[in-house]
């Protein structure tokens, strides 16, 4: 669709998306079982919207930053996402708790539609008519360079679902009373690193970046095997979000360096798919593996899978040129 249509157009669709979903959970009354296949369906559009917002934005700002800034630009533009990501929570629970369900789903139907309504403002930043906009997708995923992003970014999704689903209980089960300094750790270092680290990507190239910013996650989730103390949480979220913040947006920058505008909707929507991908099989698969060997054994897999994604790179060292 970013392709087909333009960034402006698809974004505008899904935060219009976004928004009438919203709306529609203020329909839902009594008990969970009678109504969820239908909500089940509902969440799935609404992730539907949410992939196309994500999609169009991070294109469109690789559409107008500098090629030589690419880094730096998709890693700033990111810091607005990990921004709206650690207030939306506080802001929801104390609308929640202050005003109630129905005005916290008005709220974010709200914003969604404030998105719509500015986006009129800006100027597409894409021609549909550039070279490349006619490939299909799975023509563009089964290039040997997409294969390899779809398989690095669905490594790191995999992590990122040890970090946001199993690192509260985990540390609630070791008796720790402040979970949230591991978010907190995690947010500031990824935000702060994608300002400063996005710039030394552009210098050095993101292809020297990628190998270290796998092992440094993966080596934050493994200091959680030895997770006893409030330390133990903030080592690891500082290293866990460093890693973040170098890995993503020079992931990003990777999948789209010498390839065409005209299929850059496509390769965004394969790298963030993967990552989607990742999270999804990984809340799946770890949470089994907890509850087989403990979350030791958890945090071994995830922070394993980004060392698997570390050997991966290395081992297709020089086959990253696009084809």
């Amino acid at each position: 669709m970013v392709d087909k249509i333009g960034r402006k157009r698809s974004y505008g669709i899904g935060c219009m998306i976004t928004g009438l979903v919203a709306l529609s959970y203020l329909m839902f009354r009594g008990e969970l079982s009678g109504f969820y296949l239908l909500l089940f369906l509902v969440r799935l559009l609404h992730g539907i919207g949410l992939a196309i917002c994500f999609t169009a934005g991070f294109t469109y700002i690789a559409d107008i930053v500098p090629i030589e800034r690419l880094n730096e630009g998709i890693g700033m533009f990111g810091v607005t996402a990990l921004v709206g990501m650690a207030i939306g929570p506080v802001i929801g629970e104390v609308v929640i708790a202050e005003l109630g369900f129905q005005f916290f789903f008005l709220l974010a139907a709200g914003m969604s539609f404030v998105g719509f309504g500015l986006h009129f403002a800006l100027r597409d930043s894409y021609d549909t008519r550039v070279t490349g906009s006619e490939m299909s997708f799975f023509s563009v995923l089964t290039r040997k360079k997409m294969v390899l992003v779809a398989v690095l970014a669905l490594l790191f999704g995999f992590g990122l679902a040890a970090s946001s689903n199993f690192v509260s209980p985990y540390a609630a089960e070791k008796h720790i009373p402040f979970i949230s300094l591991y978010f907190v750790a995690y947010s500031l270092a990824a935000a702060i690193t994608r300002f400063f680290g996005g710039r030394l990507a552009d210098r050095v190239g993101e292809e020297r970046i990628i190998p270290y910013a796998f092992i440094i996650t993966g080596t934050g989730f493994l200091v959680l095997m030895a997770l006893g103390r409030e330390s133990i949480l903030l080592v690891s979220g500082l290293m866990s979000g460093c890693g973040h913040g170098l890995l993503f947006p020079s992931m990003n920058a990777f999948a789209l360096r010498g390839e065409p505008k005209g299929i850059r909707g496509k390769i965004i929507g394969i790298f963030t798919g993967a990552i989607d991908a990742g999270v999804f099989s990984g809340s799946i698969i770890l949470g089994y593996l907890g509850e087989w060997g403990g979350f030791q054994i958890l945090f071994l897999v995830a922070g394993v899978a980004l060392f698997a994604g570390f050997m991966i790179y290395g081992l297709t060292a020089g086959q990253h040129s696009p084809e």
